[in-house]
């Protein structure tokens, strides 16, 4: 066994974990020259009545005992298991800052600009034929988005006819969902670990 679940990588469920364990294991024993159903002889003979030809799968494996080995393979899993519950909240802090990072539809989203040198149709940097230096525009990198209604119109009926008697403004249900979102969201980065958080910021770092 070893440590096949290193952090940084995809969280896997139970169900993937210990399959690829399992195939691990199997790996290590057949490259050790163990054939199959030899991990059931292992458990059932005691140590000092194993054959020769399992001796030398546990020398092979670089173990003294089958109980040696699966101990080690109990420690490398635990090491498996803190990984892969890292990788999960990794995953889930990523996902809840994405989820922060988009704007209130409440406040709406300003247009960004950026002065950006002019192209051409053909696709060509465009230059001053004066100067020599480039021609500059304006150009829109972020479309503004207005905000959402704080609230709409909702109609009211009445319980016994059914029929509509009326209506009433109550909260925008878009804004409510955002809003539950966002603090789910912020729930979650505020039970992020700190161990988690470093790690994805080093990630930010060296992609910058």
């Amino acid at each position: 066994m070893t440590v096949f679940i290193k952090k940084g990588g995809a969280p896997l469920s139970v169900r993937q974990a210990t399959k690829r364990g399992m195939a691990y294991v199997a790996a290590e024993l057949t490259q050790a020259g163990a054939r199959t159903g030899d991990e059931e002889l292992f458990r059932a003979i005691p140590h000092e009545n194993l054959p020769a030809r399992l001796l030398d799968v546990l020398k092979a494996l670089g173990h003294v005992s089958y109980e040696a080995y699966a101990l080690g393979w109990e420690a490398d899993n635990i090491v498996n298991g803190a990984n892969n519950l890292f990788n999960h909240q990794l995953a889930a802090y990523r996902e809840a800052q994405m989820r922060l990072a988009r704007y209130r539809l409440a406040d709406g989203r300003p247009e960004v600009t950026d002065e950006q040198q002019a192209i051409d149709d053909l696709g060509h940097p465009v230059f001053d034929e004066a100067t020599g230096e480039p021609v500059m525009e304006t150009v829109v990198v972020q479309a503004a988005i207005d905000p959402v209604p704080a609230e709409v119109e909702r109609p009211i009926y009445d319980e016994l006819t059914g029929e509509q008697t009326g209506t009433e403004m109550v909260p925008n249900p878009e804004i409510v969902q955002d809003e539950a979102e966002r603090a789910d969201a912020q729930a979650v980065v505020d039970e992020t670990p700190a161990e988690v958080i470093e790690f994805a910021s080093a990630e930010v770092g060296l992609s910058s």
